[in-house]
């Protein structure tokens, strides 16, 4: 086939691909959406010729009827990747699309409120945005609610100029923004790591007569604590809450985020002065607080206080969750107490929590820690045979494990099963097999092993 047909090709796919896309049962009247499309269909078609252009510049001696696959391959790997951002923009306009045909006969703007707030919560961000747009073209504005839905969506996403663009548009044309958006906003940036970017915005909120509540101040302690400033936290908490609020009972929030804090810098006792108060005060401690206690505890290896703490939940009423059971058996993984952590896995099957890839992972490394990793295998295959395929780092450690164990060829066949189930050997995997041939002077089966993992596309 000559290049010329080759060419041809593409202009018509390309073609085809925009026509089907511009078909108005597909899109009613999203004529932005739509010249998108056609301008994904048209990059196709130029990315393609220049490609092909490329490739026979470099080779003047190709012989026309050499490798016409390339071509093919080229034109499916583009289309594909161009399908696949279609399939995304199409579920996610989908529903604007009936609302569209909607809003022209009815003005019950209350149902597309919960409409934009659903797309929020399910991250259709743009479909969203595009519902406010046309609700605001009719003369709706949608109420506050409803924009903090789109706010915490972009802080979620990690769109924060998004997000301080719409607060922006708030302050100039409503709704007024309240101290939950701020609060939302604040938390976007404590998240992104940057406090003093999220202090500014809490300055701010004095501009705008926006009074910051007890929600604002845990955010922002909760930030201080994390880069250990656990001292301008306890500033910000008196600047913060005044006379009135102070005569509450203990916020289990703060108390929580502070008791934490005194945790990871060694100071048991103030953690435990923070514990006494809240129950002096009659707080409400609720299970994040009995767990941040039981952690603490267990970092500072005080494992019976830790205990008595797990038998004062059970009689309170609250039932211990994942964190509270993986908080235990990280710790009797740690000290080779190998037994106990069995012992709380046994436990918390039995109360029906659900161990997650943490609870996993733990369990296969305090197997192998210990040196018994054929039980370890006897367990992967257990989960194999239940359908239960298992995510990369648990292969990783059992790899590790017999690696360590100095029986590479063991670690090679759980390499090859690993494979066999479709779960795709990553750098740690590749990394420890070699670590183990270099190990055991097999250094030209090591170099084997890495240009496999170079073949496979994985990064040295």
């Amino acid at each position: 086939m000559a290049w010329s047909s080759h060419l041809s090709l593409f202009a018509m796919a390309s073609a085809r691909f925009s026509a089907l896309f511009s078909s108005r049962q597909w899109i009613l009247g999203y004529d932005a959406m739509l010249m998108f499309v056609k301008d994904i269909a048209m990059d196709v078609r130029d990315h393609c010729q220049q490609m092909i252009q490329s490739s026979h510049s470099e080779n003047n001696d190709f012989n026309e009827k050499r490798d016409p696959q390339l071509v093919f391959n080229m034109l499916d790997a583009m289309l594909k990747d161009t399908l696949d951002r279609l399939k995304t923009m199409r579920e996610a306009i989908s529903m604007p699309e009936i609302v569209l045909s909607k809003i022209s006969t009815t003005v019950d703007c209350l149902e597309y409120e919960g409409v934009i707030r659903d797309l929020c919560s399910e991250g259709k961000l743009d479909a969203a945005l595009w519902i406010r747009s046309k609700l605001m073209a009719k003369g709706y504005i949608p109420d506050v609610v409803t924009h903090n839905h789109l706010v915490n969506g972009f802080c979620k996403a990690g769109h924060l100029e998004k997000a301080d663009c719409l607060i922006r548009e708030m302050l100039a044309q409503g709704p007024y923004p309240n101290c939950v958006t701020f609060n939302t906003f604040i938390k976007g940036y404590c998240l992104k790591g940057d406090v003093e970017k999220a202090f500014s915005l809490f300055s701010s909120m004095a501009e705008h007569s926006i009074r910051p509540n007890r929600i604002t101040c845990n955010i922002l302690l909760h930030a201080l604590c994390k880069k250990g400033l656990m001292e301008d936290g306890r500033k910000l908490l008196e600047e913060i809450l005044d006379d009135k609020c102070e005569k509450k009972p203990v916020d289990v929030i703060t108390s929580t985020i502070l008791m934490d804090s005194c945790f990871k810098n060694g100071d048991t006792t103030e953690a435990l002065h923070h514990w006494m108060r809240m129950l002096q005060e009659g707080t409400r401690i609720d299970v994040v607080a009995y767990n941040v206690f039981i952690h603490g505890f267990c970092l500072s290896h005080d494992v019976k206080f830790a205990f008595s703490c797990f038998g004062q939940m059970l009689r309170s009423g609250i039932l211990p969750d994942l964190c509270t059971y993986n908080t235990f058996i990280s710790y009797f993984c740690k000290i080779g107490r190998f037994d106990k952590a069995w012992n709380i896995l046994s436990f918390m099957l039995a109360m029906r929590v659900t161990p997650d890839w943490i609870t996993r992972k733990m369990i296969f490394q305090g197997l192998c820690l210990n040196g018994d990793v054929v039980k370890a295998k006897k367990i992967l295959y257990w989960m194999l045979e239940n359908s239960i395929v298992p995510e990369p780092h648990i292969w990783n450690v059992i790899i590790h494990g017999y690696g360590k164990c100095g029986e590479v060829d063991a670690a090679l066949r759980i390499k090859d099963q690993m494979v066999a189930f479709g779960i795709t050997p990553d750098i740690y995997t590749y990394n420890t097999i070699m670590y183990a041939l270099v190990k055991d002077g097999k250094v030209d089966a090591a170099l084997c092993i890495k240009d496999q993992m170079v073949a496979s596309a994985v990064t040295p």
